[in-house]
């Protein structure tokens, strides 16, 4: 393996940061970037032709989440390896990501010889997380799960419903509602309403995108 050339698929859908990341690893030693994608479904076709050692990939993607594309493309390639690089830090957004089967997490600030260091390294066979985000990760991992009807009655609290507009939202009581606040509370280890919002958009356990899209 010493000698093989390390062949890269990368999938950022900002042009200028894609380019710069391509144009990076064309010049690292033993480095070759064999396809580039801009969204997630244009990375399982790219995926797919160039069959890539590594996959670089961003966790917001258009049409298809990083995470999506990862647990998709292991599906039909298990031993398929990939370098998450992103922005966000929450611990939801390391959670979803490792558990999808990337095998190292890189936020946007690290410089270039982290990067090839890294890739090289998950070409080894090797993981790669930073201590501050395993330590994110560790914390992640002693929390209990939310179930998905506390993940639906947390979504309608980040986008400021009452507990009687989130009963009619999602056709419950407004009593099995407050059940299911006080549930995500203790699992959120929050004391209010406003805090368990923060704790969700800071995690990334309710995405940002969600806060987008308009709400019936």
């Amino acid at each position: 393996m010493g000698d093989e050339t390390i062949r890269v698929l990368v999938v950022e859908d900002h042009h200028v940061v894609r380019q710069g990341l391509v144009a990076l690893l064309n010049v690292a030693d033993g480095i070759e970037v064999v396809g580039e994608a801009a969204d997630g479904v244009e990375a399982i076709t790219q995926y797919r032709k160039h069959q890539p050692n590594i996959t670089l990939i961003d966790l917001r993607l258009p049409r298809l989440s990083g995470v999506d594309v990862i647990q998709r493309i292991r599906m039909e390639s298990p031993n398929a390896r990939f370098i998450v690089l992103t922005t966000y830090d929450g611990d939801e957004d390391i959670y979803r990501a490792l558990q999808a089967g990337a095998r190292a997490y890189l936020l946007k600030g690290m410089t270039s010889e982290e990067l090839i260091a890294t890739i090289r390294a998950v070409h080894a066979g090797k993981s790669h997380i930073p201590p501050a985000i395993a330590q994110k990760l560790a914390e992640r991992m002693g929390t209990e799960e939310l179930t998905p009807r506390e993940f639906d009655v947390l979504e309608q609290i980040v986008h400021g419903k009452s507990n009687k507009e989130i009963a009619t939202e999602l056709d419950i009581s407004e009593a099995t509602v407050k059940t299911h606040i006080n549930s995500l509370l203790g699992k959120l280890g929050v004391s209010d309403r406003t805090q368990a919002a923060t704790a969700a958009i800071q995690r990334g356990i309710v995405p940002l995108e969600s806060l987008r899209k308009p709400q019936s």
